[in-house]
């Protein structure tokens, strides 16, 4: 489960040019909008991140006009990502140390966008156990992650906004899948539908191995259609081997994609060098989509050109160890309110 709020340390305050009354706090790799004076350098806190959906209480009241969610939004032309509250909203016998997790002793929960109906389908049953669930964690937490692997040589795909679909094989039995549910074949599910239209089953077959594949369904009727396209499709990025329970590397990836004649998502640049610098992540990430120049990308997604998984990351938010991470375009975040 994402860590929405934790206890940290606001690492540095900075003025806001023109403002009396507020200035920018910098909590993990967030930047925020705080009081002028409410907090001082080294100060824990409780964090909320973007996405939180905080409970219908007393201390969140303020919160009621915008649905007790938090949101990326820009003040006096500083953007902020987060919230910050004072320990005191903490129950009394709530362990208080750095990077504890108080998301459930919160009440805290994640927005989730509606499901539209065109994706909803008939349930077959759980996410199979045997394939990992797509989920990438924003850059802002992973600080360790930059200064272990700093200089990796990464690849970067744009991340699109869409609704995350799965497609397998094993031992001979085809299988779509949601976000979070295994599906049943229905003519009106967006997922069936666009498996058959890409002719997604008889393509892994030819394979001739147990393997799944993931991607983002997007198109009309999901999540707004942003990039304005007609019909829906899907664009994978992750292939994955069930038998050897990897993914596969670059090379083994882009080859399979262009074996099997489906798309994937748009490369936005190869031989990357990570930085070890969340800002700079973060700007490399505020760009146009390379599928329609004039709308906002919501940002991109890095990994290493060799898969990694790093056992001592699996606590620090990672997916399985998996190292592999997004950045988010705080651009595309206010202008979609999110």
């Amino acid at each position: 489960m994402r860590k929405l709020a934790s206890v940290q340390k606001i690492k540095a305050l900075h003025a806001i040019e023109g403002a009396d009354a507020i200035e920018r706090a910098s909590v993990l790799g967030w930047q925020l909008v705080v009081k002028k004076g409410e907090y001082k350098v080294g100060d824990l806190v409780v964090y909320c991140q973007i996405d939180s959906l905080l409970p219908d209480k007393p201390e969140f009241d303020f919160l009621k006009p915008r649905g007790m969610r938090i949101r990326t939004i820009r003040l006096r032309g500083q953007i902020s990502q987060g919230i910050c509250f004072s320990l005191s909203i903490l129950p009394e016998d709530f362990e208080i140390y750095e990077d504890a997790d108080c998301t459930e002793v919160l009440g805290i929960i994640k927005y989730e966008p509606p499901i539209p109906a065109c994706l909803s389908g008939i349930v077959k049953g759980k996410f199979p156990s045997f394939i990992p669930k797509t989920d990438e964690t924003r850059v802002q937490v992973l600080q360790k992650v930059l200064d272990k692997y700093k200089g990796e040589k990464c690849y970067v795909t744009e991340k699109l906004d869409g609704s995350s679909a799965t497609y397998y094989l094993k031992d001979g039995a085809f299988g779509v899948c949601s976000r979070n549910l295994e599906l049943l074949e229905d003519t009106e599910n967006s997922f069936w539908k666009v498996a058959r239209q890409l002719d997604i089953e008889n393509k892994l077959r030819v394979l001739n191995k147990n393997i799944a594949i993931q991607g983002e369904l997007i198109g009309e009727g999901i999540q707004d259609n942003k990039l304005k396209l007609r019909g829906q499709t899907v664009k994978f990025f992750n292939a994955f081997d069930i038998d050897q329970f990897e993914y596969l590397n670059y090379a083994d990836f882009i080859a399979l994609f262009k074996e099997s004649d489906l798309p994937i998502v748009p490369i936005v640049a190869l031989d990357y060098a990570l930085e070890n610098d969340i800002d700079a992540i973060i700007k490399k990430a505020t760009i146009k989509s390379l599928i329609l120049k004039d709308v906002w990308a919501e940002g991109i997604v890095i990994r290493p050109y060799r898969e990694k998984i790093d056992l001592l990351l699996s606590n620090e938010n990672f997916n399985n160890g998996r190292v592999t991470f997004k950045a988010i375009n705080p651009e595309f975040l206010l202008k979609y309110g999110e």
